[in-house]
């Protein structure tokens, strides 16, 4: 195995105790089979800022019939549109003031109950800008009648997704007639390549379809609207013997569709905002690639399918030999080969959902959730894992979006009387705040960048890393200490309120000192001081005041209350369900000055015992597995991976299944990824080889190049 990284930041050296992995082996023996139109086996393609996701055929053939399982979206981190504001909202009306620390501070807040401008005005900025589903590209395949196939139609189907090559190759028939269909991404362009061979080309029974949704502008947007032609326009711009483009233009965004293939075909304009490309009866096999493209971008030659097969399986080769593996094949507990599963499936999905130039949104670029959104308290999870698994480069990729944002993060805290920069909760890809009823009184989110910053160090603890990130560090520092307002009364530092915890079942008015939040706090603050002190500064003399006066963790009975302001936080029901985020505390975050670890554990078997565990997210239940693994119960770290609840399903894909609101859901494999690193390369303290396995002799896990958790 290789040792994880010290506690000083240098790179301890590596052990090699069990030998090399046999990536290949470990990766393929987890690609994915499909022999069923399954609406939650959905299959996607992508290279971590645009996505392409398939139904059995390989393409986006049956986009309705999918709509309600895993949605068949092509989006990229570019694509954002907004409908036109006719009514000339201003952002101002959406806020409302709270008294907080003697003084009225306005956040912007979501008033579904009070009818009024400014509860539309709130609306409107939910809603806009939301993430564009880019086209669906499909089949047009006709039975001998002349009508158009149905799901139904298309039998003997095997698709498999090689996750070694990042390829899906789908086989099936129609009447008899066998189409076989192979499907690529680019590894660093909005490219997909697709070769299809069949008898139905010469028989022109097969065509490649491209059709153009208009957005919803709802919660959930799966592409499917076929209303509203008259909002947007298509332009069949070339068509040629080898090629095509056509431009969609819509409310505030217009870009490109660019088509080339290698056999003779034409592309011709059937309705409005649907084209179909006919191929030349002359050959059984038509490739084509296919650029989205915004029309600001630079221009891009098309590659052909062959070179973007190439480079497809390049980078993931790349991708899968570079940073860390891990090996359940010698485990005998029976539940090892479906960790091995969940971690192998996490590995692609995060990687072509949420390795982008922006933080995410939780249902990455398959479908529109929150309108599209990133919620910045998430990117942890999204993003936590990548250095941890040896891959630091992609989470650094979305770090430089954090100082694009940072002037409006900074307006949110001066418009708030605070210092620093406040980082957004819900926000978009060009950094604005969104109004929301829970979102913008959260606070966890702020000390994210500081945990990024430090990971970041970690991987290359050199002063450059240092002088790269230290003055966003600082200013979420200085919006941390200044937001911790103190009480002359009970001559502490108080969070809130205004505050909701990461646990979002307490009101913002009443809530004070949730007890993850003042940890992480702690922890924030005294990395902050760590970073001035590697760099020869000195010590910020307001961060150390509120560290010495920080209110401690809120006891009660020998546990730790969620927040200071609910001592009937285990005794009332509301408050045993969400996220028991108080196992962040000791889980998330390494042991903070004034931590009892026997209050932990006793907090810990009161949740096992007594959460109402149905109630709960997919990032709970590796939230609970690493608190368990630095409470030295590996037994329970195991067994909280595998809870039987609904929202720690995990689909044949590899996604992790909510509810039918919810069906996919990137946090719980980012929580898979980061529970599991640390169970095996440990953390700061920790001893011994895979901490946070069992040694009864059952878990014989074999690991390299993976980092140690803070």
């Amino acid at each position: 195995m290789l040792a994880g990284t010290g506690c000083s930041g240098v790179k301890e050296e590596k052990e090699e105790t069990q030998g090399q992995i046999d990536r290949k082996a470990l990766v393929q023996r987890h690609n994915v089979v499909v022999e069923e139109a399954d609406t939650l086996a959905s299959l996607s393609v992508g290279n971590g800022k645009f996505a392409f996701t398939t139904d059995i055929t390989g393409l986006q053939t049956f986009p309705e019939t999918y709509q309600n399982g895993i949605p068949l979206g092509t989006q990229s981190e570019w694509g954002w549109d907004s409908f036109k504001d006719t009514t000339g909202y201003k952002f101002e009306e959406s806020l409302k003031a709270y008294d907080q620390y003697g003084r009225k501070v306005t956040y912007a807040v979501q008033r579904s109950s009070e009818p009024g401008r400014n509860r539309d005005a709130a609306n409107w900025f939910r809603k806009n800008p939301h993430r564009l589903q880019l086209g669906n590209l499909g089949f047009e395949i006709y039975k001998e009648d002349g009508s158009m196939i149905a799901v139904e139609d298309v039998k003997d189907i095997r698709q498999e997704l090689d996750l070694w090559a990042g390829e899906i190759r789908s086989s099936f028939t129609v009447e008899g007639e066998k189409v076989e269909v192979r499907t690529d991404a680019h590894p660093e362009e909005d490219i997909i390549g697709v070769e299809v061979t069949s008898a139905l080309i010469k028989e022109g029974r097969l065509k490649i379809r491209l059709r153009f949704p208009y957005p919803t502008g709802e919660w959930t947007d799966v592409g499917v609207n076929r209303q509203n032609t008259g909002r947007h326009k298509t332009e069949l711009a070339v068509s040629e013997a080898d090629r095509a483009e056509i431009i969609h233009t819509l409310d505030t965004m217009s870009y490109a569709v660019k088509m080339q293939w290698k056999e003779k075909g034409m592309a011709e304009q059937k309705e409005p905002h649907y084209f179909v490309v006919t191929p030349d009866k002359g050959s059984d096999t038509f490739s084509m690639t296919c650029l989205f493209a915004s029309q600001g971008n630079k221009e891009v030659s098309l590659p052909s399918f062959a070179e973007v097969q190439s480079a497809s399986t390049d980078g993931w080769e790349s991708f899968w030999n570079s940073g860390g593996a891990i090996d359940f094949s010698e485990c005998t507990d029976p539940r090892a080969a479906e960790l091995e599963r969940r971690v192998v499936l996490s590995q692609y999905l995060t990687r072509i959902q949420c390795a982008g130039n922006a933080p995410p949104q939780e249902t990455g670029l398959t479908h529109n959730s929150w309108f599209g959104k990133p919620h910045l308290e998430m990117h942890w999870w999204h993003g936590v894992h990548f250095p941890l698994w040896g891959r630091p480069e992609l989470l650094e990729k979305s770090m430089d979006w954090y100082t694009k944002v940072s002037r409006k993060a900074g307006k949110i805290a001066e418009r708030q009387g605070f210092e620093g920069v406040r980082w957004q909760k819900m926000t978009d890809i060009y950094g604005n705040e969104c109004p929301s009823s829970i979102g913008s009184v959260l606070i966890w989110q702020q000390p994210h960048y500081i945990t990024f910053a430090e990971l970041l160090y970690r991987a290359d603890p050199d002063k450059k890393t240092l002088e790269k990130y230290k003055e966003l560090v600082y200013a979420t520092a200085d919006f941390m200490a200044s937001f911790a307002h103190y009480d002359k009364d009970k001559k502490r530092y108080m969070l809130g309120p205004v505050v909701i915890p990461a646990q979002e079942r307490f009101k913002a008015e009443e809530t004070f000192n949730p007890t993850y939040e003042l940890a992480y706090w702690r922890w924030g603050l005294e990395t902050a001081q760590e970073w001035k002190e590697r760099l020869g500064e000195e010590r910020s003399a307001q961060w150390d005041d509120v560290l010495r006066k920080l209110s401690p963790l809120p006891v009660q009975d020998g546990v730790y209350l969620a927040t200071e302001s609910a001592t009937d936080s285990y005794t009332n029901p509301k408050y045993k369900t969400d996220h028991p985020s108080v196992f962040g505390t000791y889980g998330m975050l390494p042991e903070t000055s004034g931590l009892d670890k026997e209050i932990m554990r006793n907090t810990f078997d009161l949740i096992w015992k007594d959460w109402v565990w149905e109630d709960t997210w997919g990032w709970d239940f590796p939230m609970t597995a690493m608190t368990a693994a630095r409470l030295g119960l590996p037994e329970k770290a195991v067994d909280a991976l595998f809870m039987d609840i609904p929202t720690n399903t995990y689909l044949p894909n590899g996604h992790n299944y909510q509810d039918k609101r919810l069906r996919l859901y990137l946090p719980g494999n980012g929580g898979i990824l980061t529970a599991v690193a640390m169970m095996c390369a440990g953390w700061d303290g920790s001893e011994g080889e895979n901490p946070g396995f069992p040694k009864d002799g059952t878990w014989d896990v074999r690991w390299e190049g993976l980092a140690r958790m803070p």
